[in-house]
């Protein structure tokens, strides 16, 4: 991977939902808004982190489900129904295993309060640092022998 993104960005959503922004190549944020996506620019790297297994539903997944790297081209919108037409960038995902956020909470610096840590995911997308991206991205990638 390219030492030198820019920014590196966690994005929160359901498990079903990543996947599905993993088979579609796309990242989505904060319920298809736009102004997350802008902040991105090509090359950052991006976290997604699912507090739910699915949408609505209270199993909870709490883990890092993906991670991806912003590909060049613009912002585009797309209309799924009459009343939901979210904004999207495309995304080159990596091959990653889901990891949990509950052993890497002390060593994570965007955690500030350690014993409500869910509330450092409150607002569905933020920057993080490299050493926090580094730490979580460290045991996600797959290695060849994975």
């Amino acid at each position: 991977m390219n030492d030198r993104a820019e920014k590196f960005w966690v994005v929160v959503a359901s498990k079903d939902h990543v996947e599905h922004a993993m088979a579609e190549g796309i990242a989505q944020a904060n319920h298809g808004k736009e102004a997350p996506l802008k902040r991105m620019k090509p090359n950052d790297y991006v976290l997604f982190y699912s507090g739910k297994q699915t949408l609505g539903k209270p199993e909870k997944c709490q883990k890092f489900t993906a991670i991806g790297q912003v590909k060049e081209g613009e912002i585009y919108q797309v209309q799924i129904s009459a009343g939901f037409a979210p904004f999207r960038r495309n995304m080159l995902f990596f091959e990653n295993k889901d990891i949990s956020v509950l052993p890497l909470i002390d060593s994570l610096q965007f955690i500030k309060n350690k014993e409500s840590w869910g509330y450092a995911f409150r607002y569905g997308f933020f920057e993080i640092n490299q050493h926090d991206f580094d730490v979580i991205s460290s045991q996600m990638l797959l290695k060849k022998d994975d």
